[in-house]
């Protein structure tokens, strides 16, 4: 492989995996790792810390102009989120948070002020990008476009796994709910809605174990890249 860069553009709903697979695909092709999701999260934070009315869209609207979004990676690599100068990287994962950013991530005026942010990274870098409209939106020409998946059973599970390591645990029919819901809201907003990409590979994670899924992922993107 040579050193020209190349961008791999990875959708699907909440609990699929993405951010978890992503990073590790990101790290076994040493490159950049872009978790977008995150950045929704960190505006999500700051309307909720001023608690804003989630439904004035104008209200959020006007406290852009007081974020200051940025990222910084360590020597593990892992990508943390600064919101004007706070690491916000653990606190952005709460439950409440991930409402707040289905909330934000809808309003067209979010997302453009958050764009060419996300595109400078791929002009810049070699990057593995993941969101709800990558391979749609944000990086079109993407090299490499995969919707990864997984039943909203399954992901609910994952899910509770997931909170219960964080200490924050949450009864499965409150899981299962919140994804139902996230994957509706996520589906039908009239901005940048989920969807699958024409020319996106899909990637079924229901039935396979994590290592499997990161082998699945790395095989289909090396395939597509020449590697």
């Amino acid at each position: 492989m040579d050193n020209k860069r190349y961008a791999v553009a990875i959708d699907g709903p909440s609990g699929a995996g993405k951010s978890t697979l992503a990073k590790a695909a990101a790290a076994e092709l040493g490159i950049l790792y872009v978790d977008t999701g995150a950045i929704y999260r960190t505006i999500g934070l700051y309307a909720c810390r001023r608690e804003a009315d989630p439904h004035d869209l104008a209200a959020i609207i006007a406290l852009l102009p007081d974020i200051q979004v940025s990222m910084a990676y360590g020597e593990d690599g892992l990508q943390h989120m600064l919101l004007n100068g706070e690491d916000v990287t653990d606190v952005i994962r709460r439950p409440e948070i991930s409402r707040w950013a289905s909330v934000v991530s809808a309003i067209p005026e979010v997302r453009a002020f958050l764009l060419e942010m996300q595109r400078e990274l791929a002009r810049s870098h070699s990057v593995v990008m993941d969101g709800r409209d990558i391979g749609t939106v944000v990086l079109p020409q993407a090299e490499v476009k995969i919707f990864l998946t997984a039943s909203p059973e399954i992901r609910a599970q994952r899910r509770m796994k997931e909170l219960e390591q964080r200490g924050t645990p949450q009864p499965y029919n409150q899981v299962l709910s919140d994804i139902l819901q996230r994957d509706w809201a996520d589906s039908h907003r009239e901005t940048a809605p989920l969807r699958q990409a024409e020319d996106a590979l899909l990637l079924d994670t229901s039935h396979l174990d994590f290592d499997q899924s990161r082998e699945a992922l790395l095989h289909m993107i090396k395939e597509r890249i020449g590697w």
